[in-house]
């Protein structure tokens, strides 16, 4: 009898630890299809390209069929704030079009961390209520950015943080908005930007304030939404060029990146960069990489933000838009995606609503990863054969 009543008991905890493990590896799959649910379609077909824009008025039809090709979207400040009374309406407005046209778009939400650009309907009621919100600088005045009207909130504070969070949530319950494009990253992170603001003591406290944002961030809206941070850059102030801080993101943005710099030669610093896009790209983070194709403007802060002048379609174009196209090439893996630019603002750019020939061309499969001989890089696709020599700023893309 006792036998028998062991076994019992015996075989009953077997199936309820059966039952459990099998809960655990439903729950385990939920979340595992969550996660590619958020993520971006993707294919080696033909370039794989992202799109990254602004315009404060209604897009036009014309704009929105041209933007539902895209597979991943950031529709940027002051979106639709003209036509719609806010960056938020507006935004919503625009992404609820283009999903109608391709519901498999993948649209992200623009919103700065730390900076209080002007356009948000939902921003200035809570900096209206509560002003103390704002940072201010050592004399007790308002922080500004350098064009000396634009402030910041002070994410020090944990009320700040907190209505940061819940902005941000409130978005992204829209079924049209798929996650949040963050920007300023490197503003909070490196010491020097807030420290000439603020003050050392400050400065650090801006930074675990960011660090705690992000945390809840991810803890609140991950599982769900796609998190991609202006982040990776090869810049000596990160320990890995920005990778270090993507355990809270599902990828990065890339800018500056073949600008050159902080007392390196360019192709030294192009080379750190390829090697961070490389290894994030490998382990499967989304990469939205902007590349300009005109000049930087003069003024830009070097390193932090990208800023060009219009460009004009000729054949210079084009053989730069070769190159930044195989910087992109030697570097991508499955979610990358790549944007030549010469500017966000779609009523300035000449690229606006363009293509290439580039872009239409059959691409395929990686044959393997970029071999890297000094500073020229080489890598096979199916149908193209990429050279890149960053030390003269060459390329040749070879179509088979």
């Amino acid at each position: 009898m006792f036998k028998m009543h062991f076994k019992s008991s015996f075989l009953l905890i077997v199936l309820a630890l059966s039952l459990s493990s099998c809960k655990s590896k439903n729950i385990e799959t939920s979340s595992e299809v969550s996660a590619q649910n958020k993520l971006p379609a993707f294919s080696w077909d033909k370039m794989p390209l992202y799109m990254h824009v602004r315009k404060s008025t209604a897009f036009t039809n014309k704009e929105i069929k041209y933007l539902a090709k895209f597979p991943l979207i950031t529709l940027e400040k002051t979106t639709g704030s003209k036509t719609y009374g806010s960056t938020e309406n507006g935004t919503l407005a625009a992404s609820k079009a283009i999903k109608k046209i391709n519901p498999y778009t993948k649209v992200l939400y623009y919103k700065n961390v730390v900076i209080n650009w002007r356009g948000y309907k939902e921003d200035d009621l809570f900096l209206k209520e509560n002003p103390q919100a704002y940072l201010f600088n050592t004399l007790s005045k308002k922080a500004l950015m350098s064009n000396g009207r634009t402030g910041f909130f002070d994410i020090s504070q944990e009320y700040v943080r907190k209505y940061w969070l819940n902005h941000v949530k409130k978005i992204t319950e829209s079924p049209f908005i798929d996650g949040v494009f963050m920007d300023a990253n490197i503003k909070v992170l490196v010491p020097g930007f807030f420290k000439n603001k603020v003050g050392v003591e400050k400065q650090k406290a801006i930074k675990a304030g960011y660090f705690s944002m992000m945390k809840n961030l991810k803890s609140q809206l991950g599982n769900d939404n796609l998190l991609i941070a202006n982040m990776i850059r090869a810049r000596p102030d990160f320990k890995n060029s920005g990778r270090e801080f993507l355990k809270y993101f599902d990828g990065s943005y890339l800018e500056g990146f073949d600008k050159g710099g902080f007392g390196t030669t360019y192709a030294d610093y192009l080379a750190k960069g390829i090697e961070a896009f490389q290894k994030s790209a490998r382990e499967g983070k989304v990469i939205a990489m902007s590349i300009g194709l005109g000049k930087s403007l003069k003024g830009e802060h070097i390193g932090i933000d990208d800023l060009r002048e219009s460009v004009e379609i000729n054949e210079n174009l084009n053989s730069r838009l070769d190159y930044v196209l195989a910087l992109f090439l030697v570097c991508a893996e499955k979610y990358s995606y790549v944007y030549p630019h010469d500017g966000y603002k779609s009523n300035t750019s000449a690229t606006w609503l363009k293509t290439f020939p580039q872009y239409e061309k059959p691409l395929g499969k990686p044959l393997g990863f970029a071999k890297r001989n000094g500073y020229i890089y080489t890598r096979q696709f199916e149908h193209l054969d990429v050279w890149l020599d960053i030390e003269n700023k060459t390329a040749k893309l070879n179509y088979k």
